[in-house]
């Protein structure tokens, strides 16, 4: 594979190197989270490396590609059972979804001047919703505290991606607080809605009725959001590929995540889960690619439903195989 490809390049000069890079320069270990290990540096990446990345996106997303275009559904009307979800395990939510703009390079390979250029578009976009832009550069550590603002990680360094860090990055706030927008930090935009409640569907809907805002702005501005036939949304990352949706739900959990069958209920559910402390973890859909935005949400909210009634199962001193899915 390396052979046929090596030698092939982008129009905005990205070659095979660049893409499997940081899968070279940092394998992980076995006990970390499963990760893609590679990027892509632009949107013609996917087709002119199209061997390489589908194989990547097939085995990520455990999903197929096939001739047909992805659906998309940002009806939140048909997301069903988020506010019943109990409120003394699932404590929080937030809901993200990244797009990548057409005529720009992705946030590993794109240059200064691109990276100001995506600046001025957001600029004009966001200002047709009703919030604030604050650059990066102008708000103390405070500030960004307070809007969640890690500042890079080394690795983020090492694949360019926080290059000229930071310069021309900048954050979007709704006045109502419930929306907020990454400029140029991953990726050239990622919506996030934060709750303190694990109303998914509100979330949701935050989160798609913006974006549906903002594709129109940037429709109007001539630089819609990058998109594949077969993959759908596409941004830096294969593992984003499709919807490029991200569903999380804190839950407090105390048993279950010790239990033998954690990993084998996790993955047949399609989900994944991290600790964020000894009694705080954080359930999220595994893949972004082969259900719509509607769907994946769903899966996450069922799942949730279930990994609590596990939780209450062993917390009155009851087995959980009866609740144990059967294998997708």
């Amino acid at each position: 594979m390396y052979r046929r490809q090596f030698h092939r390049c982008t129009h905005s000069g990205v070659i095979f190197d660049d893409v499997i890079r940081p899968g070279l320069e940092e394998p992980g270990d076995w006990s970390a989270p499963v990760s893609v290990g590679c990027v892509a540096g632009d949107a013609q990446c996917y087709v002119l490396f199209c061997d390489f990345f589908d194989r990547v996106i097939e085995m990520h997303h455990q999903h197929e590609i096939t001739s047909q275009t992805p659906e998309a559904d940002f009806n939140h009307d048909n997301l069903k059972g988020s506010c019943d979800l109990d409120p003394s395990y699932a404590v929080r939510c937030e809901v993200s979804v990244v797009r990548g703009v057409d005529d720009f390079s992705f946030p590993t390979h794109c240059s200064r001047g691109e990276r100001r250029q995506l600046l001025a578009l957001a600029r004009r976009a966001l200002q047709r919703l009703p919030g604030r832009l604050h650059l990066l550069e102008e708000l103390n550590q405070e500030q960004q505290r307070e809007l969640n603002l890690d500042p890079p990680s080394s690795s983020l360094f090492r694949i360019g991606v926080a290059r000229d860090w930071p310069d021309a990055r900048a954050v979007w706030v709704s006045e109502d607080g419930r929306l907020v927008v990454r400029v140029n930090m991953e990726d050239h935009l990622r919506l996030v809605s934060t709750r303190d409640d694990a109303d998914v569907a509100e979330a949701f809907k935050c989160v798609s009725t913006n974006l549906q805002k903002l594709e129109a702005s940037y429709r109007e501005l001539r630089h819609p959001f990058s998109w594949k036939q077969q993959l759908g949304w596409v941004s830096s990352s294969p593992a984003d590929v499709g919807t490029g949706l991200r569903i999380r739900v804190h839950l407090r959990l105390q048993h279950l995540p010790g239990h033998k069958r954690l990993q084998d209920v996790l993955q047949r559910l399609r989900l994944r889960m991290a600790t964020e402390s000894p009694a705080l973890h954080c359930v999220s859909n595994a893949a972004t690619f082969g259900l719509s935005e509607v769907a994946l949400s769903q899966l996450v909210v069922d799942g949730v439903k279930l990994l609590v009634a596990m939780e209450t199962r062993l917390e009155g001193g009851r087995d959980i195989d009866e609740l144990v899915p059967t294998q997708k």
